[in-house]
């Protein structure tokens, strides 16, 4: 990077950016095929969008954004596309989607998660310092838990119970990890972050013909990263 000319590294740091800002337009095509009611490329673009969301931090550090691009709060971009892609596009797929919640509660579901998650969103300590970093509270990642609905078909009170808990641990001072920057079992923990999403997407592409084990294998991670994040001194280096 330093040994490219100066207006070089300029414009690779605003790429960056405008990579991110790409996951604006993945959240929208969403929106729009789930309003169409086309959920197997609504699932493709949110993986799309995920995939936006999982380098472009990754590429942020690498071009050093924050000297070569710094007019452009970066994290801001983030947080409001992460509102969009994880939120707004849960948030329709409740309403959208027969059979994930109660008939009749479908709309104040959605309602909730827009109104929690703008409270988890705007909070001055949504994540902590760069060192540990992990999200406290909940992290909103309401467009996991409803695909997790779509795919294993729960009963609806089921579902809302579930929707109901994550709302509540939003507020719940928890610190959740965040796991390609983690720093306890780092290896271990972007290997099996890598394998949750390798499998995730093959088993998502498939959509609505899903091989019923890749839920249920799925959550061999969602379990460890509950363990990382529920038990701080998991992995921690130990004093001498």
């Amino acid at each position: 990077m330093e040994k490219l000319p100066l207006w070089a590294r300029k414009a690779l740091a605003n790429g960056v950016h405008l990579f991110t800002a790409t996951g604006a337009v993945w959240g929208f095509l969403t929106l729009l095929a789930i309003w169409n009611e086309d959920y197997k490329l609504a699932i493709v673009y949110i993986i799309v969008a995920m995939f936006v969301d999982g380098f472009d931090g990754i590429l942020a550090r690498w071009f050093d954004v924050k000297t070569y691009a710094k007019w452009i709060d970066g994290g801001l971009m983030d947080n409001i596309i992460d509102y969009l892609n994880y939120v707004v596009v849960a948030s329709l797929l409740l309403v959208k989607v027969p059979n994930l919640m109660p008939q009749g509660l479908e709309m104040l579901a959605a309602i909730s998660i827009l109104l929690t998650s703008g409270f988890q969103f705007s909070q001055v300590e949504a994540k902590t310092d760069e060192q540990s970093y992990f999200f406290r509270g909940f992290p909103s990642v309401w467009n996991f838990l409803v695909i997790y609905m779509m795919l294993l078909g729960l009963n609806p009170w089921i579902n809302l119970a579930a929707l109901v808990i994550c709302n509540i641990l939003i507020f719940v001072p928890i610190k959740y990890v965040y796991p390609t920057r983690n720093t306890r079992l780092r290896r271990l923990t972007l290997v099996l972050t890598y394998l949750y999403g390798a499998l995730g997407v093959w088993g998502l592409l498939q959509y609505p013909d899903v091989p019923e084990w890749v839920a249920p294998a799925s959550f061999v991670y969602v379990g460890y990263y509950a363990l990382l994040s529920f038990f701080p001194n998991l992995g921690a280096a130990r004093p001498a």
